[in-house]
């Protein structure tokens, strides 16, 4: 009987926001790219990610003194190799997509163009190393790890699991900062400038550093009641550390028990996200292709 009963393909698929081709070799790109139930997706995936941890490693490398005196010309090679890679990987997605701007202008388009970004620069522009230290722009090619949110489903069950959390996060933050306000500007009245309390912004400073248990000890209470109020922010500290953790593993839970859609896709009217077990079209209703997963 027809699948009528399945969820819909999530709203932020990037068929919905970017615009899946209706074919020709665009479609034939967009499926290598965007969808990975296949051979040839899951094999550009994870090319992909080996790609990025390895320029992620040369430039942390060349920034080395020693390797990078011996070994400058090879890195200088291979970071020009996947600045080419990357940037043939990053038109190659406007391209295949119907709605090209909304792809450079979401997440992990201005990902990719920061992962491509600085060595351009830097050959485009010479007299842009009198006005900023080329190390900057080396600095922005660590960007590029960030790519690999894109590749890797636990990434994205991640960046799901904290969207989805955002809300209680928000709650338990704006908490936090009241609790610190209030106990620093306490810090402030008790201990006063004499014992190193020179300010309200230093109380919360202390507040800061005591509840999250890491203590630099640069400035620390020095009476009797000033050491209480401290013990019970190191105590109060423990507790709310585990808040966030508790917030976002419940809903990895609830994520898993969801079910979650392929990118299979209907020929006819190429809405995308069907289950694996279905048979006909959630919106059209036309059958399905036989789901494979090579």
């Amino acid at each position: 009987m027809p699948d009528t009963a399945a969820p819909r393909a999530p709203a932020d698929s990037a068929a919905d926001r970017f615009g899946r081709p209706e074919g020709g070799w665009r479609l034939a790109l967009y499926t290598v790219i965007f969808e990975a139930d296949t051979r040839a997706g899951r094999t550009f995936d994870v090319v992909l990610i080996w790609l990025i941890l390895a320029s992620v490693a040369v430039v942390m490398l060349d920034s080395v003194g020693a390797i990078g005196s011996r070994l400058g010309g090879v890195f200088g090679v291979l970071e020009w190799s996947f600045t080419v890679l990357f940037t043939l990987e990053y038109v190659a997605r406007l391209a295949c997509v119907r709605r090209p701007r909304r792809y450079a202008t979401s997440a992990f388009g201005i990902i990719d163009l920061l992962a491509v970004l600085p060595t351009w620069l830097a050959l485009l522009a010479p007299g842009l190393h009198a006005l900023i230290d080329v190390r900057i722009l080396r600095l922005l090619r660590i960007f590029r790890v960030l790519k690999m949110g894109a590749y890797v489903a636990e990434y994205r069950a991640l960046g799901a699991a904290l969207a989805a959390s955002r809300r209680k996060i928000a709650v338990f933050l704006s908490f936090v900062l009241m609790v610190v306000l209030v106990m620093g500007t306490l810090m402030y009245v008790v201990e006063g400038a004499d014992n190193g309390f020179t300010s309200i912004p230093l109380g919360i400073y202390w507040a800061i550093t005591t509840m999250t248990t890491v203590g630099f000890g640069d400035v620390t209470p020095k009476t009797d009641l000033g050491r209480a109020i401290a013990s019970v922010m190191m105590l109060l500290g423990w507790g709310i550390l585990a808040v966030p953790t508790g917030i976002v593993s419940a809903e990895f839970t609830a994520q898993r028990v969801r079910r979650e859609p392929t990118t299979r896709t209907c020929h006819e009217c190429l809405s995308e996200g069907h289950e694996a077990h279905a048979r006909f079209c959630r919106d059209c209703g036309a059958a399905l292709p036989p789901y494979r997963r090579d």
